[in-house]
Protein backbone atom coordinates (compact mmCIF):
# COMPACT_ATOMS: atom_id res chain seq x y z
CA UNK A 1 0.00 0.00 0.00
CA UNK A 2 1.44 3.08 -1.53
CA UNK A 3 1.26 6.52 0.88
CA UNK A 4 -1.76 8.16 -0.93
CA UNK A 5 -3.25 4.52 -0.31
CA UNK A 6 -2.83 5.23 3.20
CA UNK A 7 -3.28 8.49 3.58
CA UNK A 8 -7.45 7.67 1.65
CA UNK A 9 -8.00 5.11 4.08
CA UNK A 10 -6.58 7.09 7.03
CA UNK A 11 -9.68 9.80 6.02
CA UNK A 12 -11.79 7.22 4.99
CA UNK A 13 -12.28 5.49 8.40
CA UNK A 14 -12.16 9.35 10.34
CA UNK A 15 -15.20 10.17 8.23
CA UNK A 16 -16.93 6.76 8.74
CA UNK A 17 -16.51 6.77 12.90
CA UNK A 18 -17.73 10.36 12.86
CA UNK A 19 -20.94 9.63 11.02
CA UNK A 20 -21.54 6.42 12.68
CA UNK A 21 -19.91 7.44 15.81
CA UNK A 22 -18.25 4.03 16.47
CA UNK A 23 -14.58 2.20 15.96
CA UNK A 24 -13.68 0.78 12.15
CA UNK A 25 -11.55 -1.17 14.21
CA UNK A 26 -13.74 -4.45 13.33
CA UNK A 27 -13.17 -3.80 9.16
CA UNK A 28 -10.10 -4.59 7.95
CA UNK A 29 -7.69 -2.41 5.43
CA UNK A 30 -8.80 -4.73 2.46
CA UNK A 31 -12.17 -4.37 3.67
CA UNK A 32 -12.21 -0.62 3.46
CA UNK A 33 -9.86 -0.59 0.40
CA UNK A 34 -13.23 -2.04 -1.41
CA UNK A 35 -15.11 0.99 -0.96
CA UNK A 36 -12.41 3.20 -1.66
CA UNK A 37 -11.53 1.52 -5.11
CA UNK A 38 -15.64 1.68 -5.69
CA UNK A 39 -15.33 4.63 -5.33
CA UNK A 40 -11.87 6.00 -7.38
CA UNK A 41 -10.70 6.42 -4.06
CA UNK A 42 -11.99 9.37 -2.83
CA UNK A 43 -12.48 9.02 0.56
CA UNK A 44 -15.61 11.12 1.08
CA UNK A 45 -17.51 9.44 -1.43
CA UNK A 46 -16.12 5.63 -0.08
CA UNK A 47 -17.27 7.00 3.47
CA UNK A 48 -20.50 8.07 2.49
CA UNK A 49 -21.21 4.44 0.50
CA UNK A 50 -19.77 2.56 3.81
CA UNK A 51 -22.17 4.42 5.70
CA UNK A 52 -24.92 4.01 3.85
CA UNK A 53 -24.34 0.02 3.79
CA UNK A 54 -23.72 -0.25 7.09
CA UNK A 55 -27.18 1.44 8.12
CA UNK A 56 -28.88 -0.95 5.00
CA UNK A 57 -26.89 -4.23 6.49
CA UNK A 58 -28.14 -3.35 10.26
CA UNK A 59 -31.79 -2.90 9.07
CA UNK A 60 -32.11 -5.58 6.38
CA UNK A 61 -29.75 -8.19 8.06
CA UNK A 62 -30.36 -7.77 11.82
CA UNK A 63 -28.67 -11.06 12.76
CA UNK A 64 -25.68 -10.84 10.32
CA UNK A 65 -27.35 -13.59 8.28
CA UNK A 66 -30.18 -14.49 5.87
CA UNK A 67 -31.47 -18.13 7.20
CA UNK A 68 -33.26 -20.27 4.96
CA UNK A 69 -36.63 -19.80 6.89
CA UNK A 70 -36.85 -16.73 5.72
CA UNK A 71 -36.68 -17.46 1.73
CA UNK A 72 -38.65 -20.78 1.38
CA UNK A 73 -40.17 -19.42 -1.75
CA UNK A 74 -37.03 -18.34 -3.50
CA UNK A 75 -35.16 -21.85 -2.29
CA UNK A 76 -37.96 -23.83 -3.35
CA UNK A 77 -37.42 -23.27 -7.07
CA UNK A 78 -34.08 -24.74 -7.24
CA UNK A 79 -32.95 -22.05 -9.14
CA UNK A 80 -29.49 -21.08 -7.84
CA UNK A 81 -26.25 -23.56 -7.38
CA UNK A 82 -23.14 -22.89 -6.04
CA UNK A 83 -20.31 -25.24 -7.65
CA UNK A 84 -17.18 -24.65 -5.55
CA UNK A 85 -13.87 -22.91 -6.25
CA UNK A 86 -12.37 -22.12 -10.05
CA UNK A 87 -9.00 -22.69 -10.88
CA UNK A 88 -8.44 -19.02 -9.44
CA UNK A 89 -9.95 -20.11 -6.00
CA UNK A 90 -12.90 -17.72 -6.52
CA UNK A 91 -16.40 -19.07 -5.78
CA UNK A 92 -18.67 -19.84 -8.62
CA UNK A 93 -22.52 -18.91 -8.58
CA UNK A 94 -25.00 -19.97 -11.47
CA UNK A 95 -28.33 -19.04 -11.89
CA UNK A 96 -31.15 -20.76 -13.60
CA UNK A 97 -33.07 -18.26 -15.12
CA UNK A 98 -35.62 -20.70 -16.56
CA UNK A 99 -36.38 -21.93 -13.00
CA UNK A 100 -36.87 -17.92 -11.66
CA UNK A 101 -40.63 -16.01 -11.77
CA UNK A 102 -40.96 -12.68 -10.62
CA UNK A 103 -41.68 -12.76 -6.85
CA UNK A 104 -44.74 -10.50 -5.85
CA UNK A 105 -42.56 -10.81 -2.18
CA UNK A 106 -39.87 -8.39 -3.11
CA UNK A 107 -38.26 -8.63 0.33
CA UNK A 108 -37.76 -12.44 0.18
CA UNK A 109 -36.05 -11.66 -3.40
CA UNK A 110 -33.93 -9.25 -2.18
CA UNK A 111 -32.90 -11.71 1.14
CA UNK A 112 -32.90 -14.40 -1.55
CA UNK A 113 -29.95 -11.96 -2.91
CA UNK A 114 -27.79 -11.85 0.12
CA UNK A 115 -28.23 -14.77 0.99
CA UNK A 116 -26.75 -15.76 -2.35
CA UNK A 117 -23.93 -13.29 -2.52
CA UNK A 118 -23.09 -14.01 1.17
CA UNK A 119 -22.56 -17.79 0.66
CA UNK A 120 -21.13 -17.51 -2.21
CA UNK A 121 -18.12 -14.95 -0.42
CA UNK A 122 -18.07 -17.11 2.35
CA UNK A 123 -17.66 -20.48 0.44
CA UNK A 124 -13.94 -18.97 -0.35
CA UNK A 125 -13.10 -18.43 3.44
CA UNK A 126 -9.79 -20.09 4.02
CA UNK A 127 -10.79 -20.22 7.96
CA UNK A 128 -11.62 -16.93 8.31
CA UNK A 129 -12.59 -13.79 5.58
CA UNK A 130 -9.27 -11.05 4.37
CA UNK A 131 -11.99 -9.00 3.12
CA UNK A 132 -11.08 -8.72 -0.41
CA UNK A 133 -12.53 -12.56 -1.51
CA UNK A 134 -14.28 -11.95 -4.85
CA UNK A 135 -17.19 -14.37 -7.22
CA UNK A 136 -17.54 -15.42 -10.18
CA UNK A 137 -21.45 -15.58 -11.19
CA UNK A 138 -23.11 -17.35 -14.59
CA UNK A 139 -26.66 -16.23 -15.54
CA UNK A 140 -27.83 -18.84 -18.20
CA UNK A 141 -30.89 -17.83 -19.96
CA UNK A 142 -31.43 -21.17 -21.68
CA UNK A 143 -34.93 -22.18 -22.18
CA UNK A 144 -36.37 -18.76 -20.60
CA UNK A 145 -39.62 -17.62 -21.75
CA UNK A 146 -41.34 -14.29 -21.14
CA UNK A 147 -42.80 -15.44 -18.18
CA UNK A 148 -39.48 -16.00 -16.48
CA UNK A 149 -38.43 -12.45 -17.49
CA UNK A 150 -37.30 -9.97 -14.76
CA UNK A 151 -35.53 -7.13 -15.39
CA UNK A 152 -36.46 -5.46 -12.25
CA UNK A 153 -34.81 -8.30 -10.36
CA UNK A 154 -31.92 -8.10 -12.49
CA UNK A 155 -31.94 -4.15 -12.17
CA UNK A 156 -32.35 -4.81 -8.29
CA UNK A 157 -29.24 -7.99 -8.23
CA UNK A 158 -26.65 -5.96 -10.03
CA UNK A 159 -27.39 -2.75 -7.65
CA UNK A 160 -26.89 -4.71 -4.87
CA UNK A 161 -23.60 -6.09 -6.30
CA UNK A 162 -22.67 -2.44 -6.52
CA UNK A 163 -24.02 -0.71 -3.48
CA UNK A 164 -23.92 -3.27 -1.22
CA UNK A 165 -21.02 -5.61 -2.14
CA UNK A 166 -18.24 -3.21 -3.99
CA UNK A 167 -15.62 -4.97 -5.37
CA UNK A 168 -16.86 -8.60 -4.91
CA UNK A 169 -17.94 -9.45 -8.70
CA UNK A 170 -14.97 -10.74 -10.62
CA UNK A 171 -16.86 -11.36 -13.45
CA UNK A 172 -20.76 -12.17 -14.75
CA UNK A 173 -20.71 -14.70 -17.54
CA UNK A 174 -24.42 -14.77 -19.32
CA UNK A 175 -25.11 -17.64 -21.30
CA UNK A 176 -27.29 -18.22 -23.76
CA UNK A 177 -29.12 -14.86 -24.02
CA UNK A 178 -32.15 -15.70 -26.94
CA UNK A 179 -32.99 -12.79 -29.32
CA UNK A 180 -36.10 -11.50 -26.98
CA UNK A 181 -33.89 -10.73 -24.40
CA UNK A 182 -31.68 -8.70 -25.94
CA UNK A 183 -33.91 -5.15 -25.69
CA UNK A 184 -34.28 -6.55 -21.91
CA UNK A 185 -30.41 -6.32 -21.53
CA UNK A 186 -30.27 -2.88 -23.29
CA UNK A 187 -32.58 -1.65 -20.62
CA UNK A 188 -31.15 -3.25 -17.23
CA UNK A 189 -27.91 -2.01 -18.52
CA UNK A 190 -28.94 1.15 -18.43
CA UNK A 191 -29.29 0.78 -14.43
CA UNK A 192 -25.71 -0.60 -14.24
CA UNK A 193 -22.78 1.57 -13.91
CA UNK A 194 -19.63 1.32 -16.23
CA UNK A 195 -17.29 -0.39 -14.08
CA UNK A 196 -19.87 -3.72 -13.30
CA UNK A 197 -20.63 -3.65 -17.01
CA UNK A 198 -17.08 -4.33 -17.76
CA UNK A 199 -17.26 -7.53 -15.71
CA UNK A 200 -20.39 -8.76 -17.44
CA UNK A 201 -18.96 -11.40 -20.60
CA UNK A 202 -22.00 -11.99 -22.27
CA UNK A 203 -20.84 -15.80 -24.23
CA UNK A 204 -22.27 -15.91 -27.66
CA UNK A 205 -20.26 -18.51 -29.74
CA UNK A 206 -18.17 -22.00 -28.54
CA UNK A 207 -14.96 -20.14 -28.47
CA UNK A 208 -16.02 -18.13 -26.13
CA UNK A 209 -17.51 -21.07 -23.80
CA UNK A 210 -14.63 -22.88 -24.34
CA UNK A 211 -12.33 -19.47 -22.72
CA UNK A 212 -15.06 -20.14 -19.73
CA UNK A 213 -14.34 -23.52 -19.22
CA UNK A 214 -10.21 -22.72 -19.23
CA UNK A 215 -10.80 -19.84 -16.88
CA UNK A 216 -13.53 -21.57 -14.64
CA UNK A 217 -12.10 -24.92 -14.75
CA UNK A 218 -13.79 -28.59 -16.01
CA UNK A 219 -13.87 -29.75 -12.15
CA UNK A 220 -16.29 -26.85 -11.07
CA UNK A 221 -18.65 -26.55 -14.22
CA UNK A 222 -21.47 -28.92 -14.79
CA UNK A 223 -21.61 -31.37 -17.86
CA UNK A 224 -23.92 -29.16 -19.73
CA UNK A 225 -21.05 -26.50 -20.18
CA UNK A 226 -18.23 -29.14 -20.92
CA UNK A 227 -17.34 -29.38 -17.95
CA UNK A 228 -17.35 -32.96 -15.05
CA UNK A 229 -19.14 -31.42 -12.30
CA UNK A 230 -23.21 -31.90 -11.19
CA UNK A 231 -25.17 -28.85 -10.30
CA UNK A 232 -25.23 -28.53 -6.54
CA UNK A 233 -28.13 -26.47 -5.09
CA UNK A 234 -27.07 -23.27 -2.53
CA UNK A 235 -29.03 -24.62 0.06
CA UNK A 236 -27.19 -28.40 -0.19
CA UNK A 237 -24.05 -26.13 0.37
CA UNK A 238 -22.81 -26.28 4.52
CA UNK A 239 -19.93 -24.34 5.15
CA UNK A 240 -17.61 -24.53 7.75
CA UNK A 241 -18.15 -21.45 10.48
CA UNK A 242 -15.01 -19.21 10.02
CA UNK A 243 -12.63 -18.68 12.60
CA UNK A 244 -14.37 -15.36 14.28
CA UNK A 245 -17.43 -15.40 12.95
CA UNK A 246 -20.75 -17.41 11.85
CA UNK A 247 -21.24 -18.70 8.52
CA UNK A 248 -22.27 -15.79 6.50
CA UNK A 249 -22.18 -13.13 9.03
CA UNK A 250 -19.85 -11.51 6.57
CA UNK A 251 -18.77 -8.16 5.92
CA UNK A 252 -19.85 -6.47 2.39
Amino acid sequence: MDNNQESALTQLRASVEQQLGCSTNEYNDKTMMRFLIARSMDPNKAAKMFVQWHKWRESFVPSGFVADSEIPDELEANKCFLQGLAKNGLPVAIIKACRHFPNKDQPQFKKFLVQMLDKSIASSFRGREIGDEKMIGILDLEKISYKNVDARGLIIGFQFIQGYYPERLAKCYILNMPGFFVSVWKLVSRFIDKATLQKVVIVTNKDEMKGMLEEIGDEILPEEYGGRAKLVPIQNVVLAPAEDDLVGQINP
